[in-house]
């Protein structure tokens, strides 16, 4: 099988790219939630555990929008003009997906730092709705994103920024 190094084979990926890291932040977050029902369901992660891997979360998406919304959205919103409400929408999105993830790990550091101890019922259901609600908003989000964003992304004829790809968390 050739390979190519023909600018336009390379382009066309930033669109599997977008596609490729939501793939795999909706893995790493279906895993947040498993962890999330194990420890509450008293069989599962430790607290220390269950933070660490929310804050990693928490950590590569918040990149992942950050590269998007600096590097990704001025270059499209310039040679794509009829995408500035999208990417508007897109960056609203970013900013509440960052409220519910602050909030999110401010609840997980309120669960109990013993892992026999039981949590507060009230608190579960408060981070099992905050987990809910960035699931709902994460993924209506990502769709409609791949939905409007992949063949633009794919015309795109510069480097975009690596926390675009995650490169160093999603070994891509």
């Amino acid at each position: 099988m050739a390979t190519t190094s023909e600018p336009a084979d390379r382009l066309a990926a930033f669109g599997n790219q977008l596609v490729d890291v939501h793939l795999w932040l909706r893995e790493e977050l279906a895993r947040l939630r498993e962890d999330l029902d194990a420890f509450l369901s008293g069989g599962g992660a430790r607290p220390r555990d269950l933070r660490a891997h929310c804050l990693a979360f928490c950590t590569a998406l918040t990149r992942h929008h950050t590269a998007e919304d600096q590097g990704v959205f001025p270059v499209l919103a310039e040679t794509h003009p009829a995408l500035r409400p999208v990417l508007d929408e897109l960056a609203r999105d970013h900013v509440q997906v960052e409220e519910i993830l602050v909030r999110l790990q401010e609840l997980l550091d309120t669960l109990p730092a013993d892992p026999g101890s039981d949590p507060d019922p009230a608190e579960v259901r408060r981070v099992r709705g905050e987990l809910d609600g960035l699931v709902a908003l994460v993924e209506s989000h990502f769709t409609y994103e791949e939905k409007k964003l992949v063949s633009a992304l794919d015309e795109l004829d510069g480097p975009l920024p690596d926390d675009f790809a995650l490169r160093d968390l999603t070994g891509g």
